[in-house]
């Protein structure tokens, strides 16, 4: 039986420079809001543009963009159930 070859994914330099400076400005704009604003406005900006960081960082530098969406789903269900349990743990911590 043979298996059928997969062919790799070329992500042409030029799309992964563009996520780079992306990245590098949404950073910039992290830390000038935690350093300029009140500390709730920092929290909801991290809150926020972390998780578009992660997930460009997942679809292009790792090229889950190419993968097949059993992959992921699984992905997004395991990072689901992470936040899950972060969440459960700091309701414990909160209520101790």
């Amino acid at each position: 039986m043979e298996h059928a070859e997969e062919q790799g994914h070329v992500v042409p330099y030029r799309t992964l420079v563009k996520v780079w400076l992306l990245l590098l400005i949404l950073t910039a704009v992290l830390v000038f809001v935690s350093t300029a604003f009140h500390e709730a406005l920092s929290v909801a900006a991290l809150l926020t543009l972390t998780p578009l960081k992660a997930g460009l960082v997942f679809f292009y530098f790792m090229h889950l963009k190419y993968e097949r969406p059993f992959l992921k789903a699984m992905v997004f269900m395991v990072l689901g159930v992470l936040i899950l349990f972060i969440g459960l743990t700091f309701l414990d911590i909160s209520y101790r």
